[in-house]
């Protein structure tokens, strides 16, 4: 669902920071307006947090939640950027809301799924693609690889800096071997993945947060790599998920 912030108020938070320097002072909401009124300081608290906890800038808080100070990150730059080439129209300029499926895949993971932050996202992110792959062939699999080339998180952080194809692989060397010499787990027996077992296997090799739902943490991981996949490779994933599981994927969206 779209995330409660207004686009308008959004790039003038972020250019306030650019124009008044990097992490030097106090970042306040004076001279911001919505029309005719000054923004409030509710409005711009909201709006800074949600900055700060989406990596767009670097915030440090003081007891009573003001900005001590705040600097841009190379998203935050991205994003600025984004906002000033793009044509504004009136109505665009007082657009409600930023969407999931306008934001980087770890991002949107991240919202989609209620995660603490991307981190959280990606180990999740990287869980559902391997009880995926467990259910498919390696050819397919490698399909699916092959469409998945695109950064992650526009991030210079090294733990963050992969595309998704890199997830969907396995950054563990041992597992992705695993996953390419193995049969589908598809058979009768003790190791057939069903829905049970695949939520099962997400909830607890990913180390879900209690807050956390899994069906909503395998949903936002679904949305966001539909987002990426042509209508070919969405329908032959879905040849192989079991039932109930099939039945999120094809729930899934990201707006």
């Amino acid at each position: 669902m779209p995330i409660s912030i207004r686009k308008d108020v959004t790039y003038r938070l972020l250019k306030k920071i650019a124009e008044t320097g990097q992490g030097t002072g106090e970042v306040n909401y004076s001279g911001i307006k919505l029309g005719e009124q000054e923004l409030t300081e509710a409005d711009f608290l909201g709006h800074l947090d949600y900055l700060n906890q989406y990596h767009y800038i670097n915030a440090e808080f003081s007891d009573d939640g003001r900005a001590k100070k705040a600097e841009l990150t190379d998203e935050g730059r991205k994003l600025l950027e984004k906002f000033e080439a793009a044509p504004k129209t009136e109505e665009e300029a007082s657009s409600t809301a930023i969407a999931p499926k306008d934001m980087p895949f770890l991002d949107k993971v991240m919202v989609l799924g209620n995660f603490a932050d991307v981190f959280d996202a990606r180990d999740v992110t990287e869980v559902v693609f391997r009880v995926m792959r467990d259910l498919m062939t390696t050819e397919a699999a490698k399909r699916v690889e092959g469409e998945l080339h695109k950064e992650a998180l526009p991030t210079n952080d090294k733990a963050l800096a992969m595309e998704i194809s890199d997830l969907w692989h396995d950054t563990n060397p041992i597992v992705a071997f695993l996953s390419e010499v193995r049969p589908p787990w598809q058979g009768p027996g003790i190791f057939k993945i069903d829905s049970d077992r695949f939520l099962f296997r997400v909830a607890n090799e990913g180390g879900l947060q209690p807050n956390v739902d899994r069906e909503q943490a395998v949903k936002a991981v679904f949305a966001a790599t539909k987002d990426e996949l042509s209508e070919e490779r969405i329908q032959e994933i879905a040849s192989w998920l079991p039932e109930y599981v099939c039945k999120l994927w094809h729930e899934a969206k990201s707006s």
